[in-house]
């Protein structure tokens, strides 16, 4: 009797041990429709810290076992998406980064409360009070001010064309560089709205030559702002072109070649930053995934490491306790080396830490001025 009840406790220990030793999360990201790039970098910034980590031990002894979906750049996916991750009890979700996506989907993280982090910007994102949302970009309410700034003391500009995707990522990008024109006195002579995925750019390119205004904001995604700059330089546009994370991305450079080079911009992240852990990142990036990443690999990256610290600090897989412990945390690279910055987190989600104004030149984004927090910890 006592064999067999041996042999049954090693069979069901043989059985179980994988669940006792693994977490699961999900990836939930764009690797269709317009937000390929977005999504693609993203997932696979997460998927090199899950290695890196499973291969260090995991976290608190469990390997992370990490179930990734294509949203296919639609909410409506992305929210059914989310339901079946939860459905499968998830301990994190990671995504999506599409701002339009993350705003619906995380109405259901937030119902079971389970930890999300995304790549979105949109400053609706964190407005809406949900204590289980993190970001791991800049909101454009943290970004938009950086870049009326440059505009207005480093162009000199008066007067400018505002260039959007008309989603919610653009139209929040959009209200909120309005906003900042304004209290600095530049005026907005063309407001123009592009849709997503728009391929033909040559209308809205004459309506900005014809505004002749100081400089052009461009606000797009990256496909399509690669589209816009091919088309700007085909009809000799030849004022300042200023933008924010997404026209300067690697994919964006590779895209639109010798039409990339000049634009000028404020990036939250870049791969090309005078930092050694960024520089090393790269390289390891490029080593696993024979491409260059942008500022989602760096995202979708830190992300997972700030997983790790968080609940390695809590000392136990506790969703609440994860959102409580994330309520105004920093974290230093010194101490957790996959951060790779000195960064912190608001008590709505929202994440502070140096950024950078870059120039693109020669086909590379070169780093002009390392520009602080905006909050002191």
């Amino acid at each position: 009797m006592k064999r067999i009840a041996l042999a049954m406790a090693l069979a069901f220990g043989t059985q179980l041990a994988p669940a006792q030793q693994t977490v699961k999360m999900a990836s939930l990201v764009e690797l269709s429709g317009p937000g390929t790039t977005s999504g693609t970098n993203f997932r696979n910034g997460i998927d090199l810290a899950v290695k890196e980590i499973n291969a260090a031990g995991g976290i608190l002894g469990r390997k992370i076992v990490m179930e990734t979906n294509d949203t296919q750049s639609n909410p409506a996916v992305a929210k059914a998406l989310t339901v079946k991750a939860i459905d499968n009890d998830v301990y994190v979700v990671m995504g999506p980064v599409f701002s339009g996506s993350i705003i619906v989907s995380m109405a259901e993280t937030r119902r079971a409360e389970v930890p999300n982090f995304t790549g979105g910007e949109a400053a609706a994102i964190t407005l809406q009070g949900n204590p289980y949302v993190f970001r791991t970009s800049f909101s454009q309410a943290t970004g938009m001010p950086k870049i009326a700034n440059y505009i207005a003391s480093g162009l000199k500009a008066k007067s400018v064309v505002v260039m959007f995707v008309n989603n919610d990522f653009g139209k929040g990008g959009r209200d909120q560089i309005i906003k900042e024109f304004g209290t600095r006195n530049i005026k907005v002579v063309a407001d123009i709205s592009t849709d997503p995925a728009q391929v033909d750019f040559s209308s809205p390119v004459l309506r900005a030559k014809q505004a002749n205004a100081d400089a052009l904001f461009a606000y797009l995604n990256e496909e399509e702002s690669a589209r816009l700059l091919r088309e700007l330089r085909k009809q000799g546009y030849d004022k300042p072109i200023v933008g924010e994370t997404t026209i300067m991305g690697q994919k964006v450079i590779e895209l639109a070649g010798d039409a990339a080079n000049g634009v000028k911009g404020h990036v939250g992240l870049t791969i090309d930053a005078p930092i050694a852990a960024i520089r090393a990142f790269s390289a390891k990036y490029e080593r696993e995934f024979k491409s260059k990443t942008d500022h989602n690999g760096i995202k979708g990256y830190t992300g997972m490491y700030v997983v790790k610290a968080v609940t390695e600090k809590i000392g136990k897989f506790d969703r609440k306790a994860f959102a409580a412990v994330m309520k105004n945390a920093c974290f230093s690279a010194k101490q957790y080396p996959g951060v790779l910055m000195d960064l912190c987190f608001d008590d709505k989600g929202d994440i502070d830490r140096e950024s950078f104004l870059v120039e693109v030149k020669n086909g590379q984004q070169v780093v002009v001025e390392t520009l602080p927090p905006l909050t002191k910890r």
